[in-house]
């Protein structure tokens, strides 16, 4: 049912960005959560409980899985989980800036089938699912359709472009970043930019929704070394993450591959 999925997720979303909006640039609590993971703020953690408690109960049958609750492994054995970053980007919305956003998913037997992306700071929403086209605030998107990977606009982290990734030569490219993964794969999503990669494992609340708008909107998304991603794994994260137009991917990966 990724329609009727779909229309909870939009609501959810829209309900986790009021919270957000109550707590930025108002100097919320701050803690870092230790072992490399990053900073949390009080406002992580309030949109993580409403969206849990509103979710759950309307699907008590679907798992749980999300960057602010202790993992269960229990989820490993529903066919249908949710997939959510209460907010991605908590550096910038620390910082007061505008770029971090809510990510919410459904993935059923490993597949994203419903997946929004909210920025509230913003008010823009992308959504898509399994049955339907990728949207920004209800118009369809469209991934770029640019067929050569030199002088393309790539969104990622100045370390995914280190040599050492890259056997078959770095490619010439004008890189840009954005804090939220999420917010990165829309960018690409709506042609904004030609595309997306991360090369190091990547949490899968990060990426679980942008992955389905992106593909959606005609991107061709994989892990970095081709393969498709699946979700609700109990790892929890992807090999990497390439998101690009069908012929930016071939070309890509051939450099990955060397």
């Amino acid at each position: 049912m990724p329609a009727h999925d779909l229309a909870l997720l939009t609501a959810a979303a829209r309900e986790a960005g009021r919270i957000a909006l109550t707590f930025w640039k108002r100097g919320p609590k701050v803690w870092d959560k230790g072992g490399g993971h990053g900073p949390v703020t009080e406002a992580d953690l309030a949109v993580n409980d409403m969206l849990k408690a509103t979710l759950l109960s309307a699907r008590p049958d679907y798992g749980w899985l999300s960057e602010e609750t202790p993992d269960d492994a229990a989820r490993l054995g529903r066919d249908s989980v949710f997939i959510v970053d209460p907010i991605d980007g908590t550096r910038a919305f620390i910082a007061g800036e505008d770029g971090f956003s809510h990510s919410l998913a459904v993935a059923h037997q490993g597949r994203i089938t419903a997946a929004v992306v909210y920025l509230p700071a913003l008010d823009r929403i992308y959504v898509a699912s399994a049955a339907s086209p990728a949207l920004r605030d209800g118009e369809p998107i469209a991934a770029s359709t640019r067929d050569r990977l030199e002088g393309a606009t790539i969104l990622g982290t100045k370390a995914s472009f280190d040599p050492s990734f890259w056997p078959g030569g770095v490619p010439e490219v004008t890189r840009s970043f954005r804090t939220s993964l999420a917010y990165r794969l829309c960018l690409a999503a709506e042609g904004r930019h030609d595309g997306m990669l991360t090369l190091r494992d990547t949490w899968e609340w990060d990426i679980a929704a942008g992955s389905l708008i992106a593909e959606r909107a005609g991107a061709t998304v994989s892990d970095r070394t081709g393969a498709a991603i699946r979700f609700n794994t109990a790892k929890a994260q992807a090999n990497g993450v390439l998101c690009l137009p069908p012929a930016l991917h071939a070309q890509a990966l051939a450099r990955l591959q060397g």
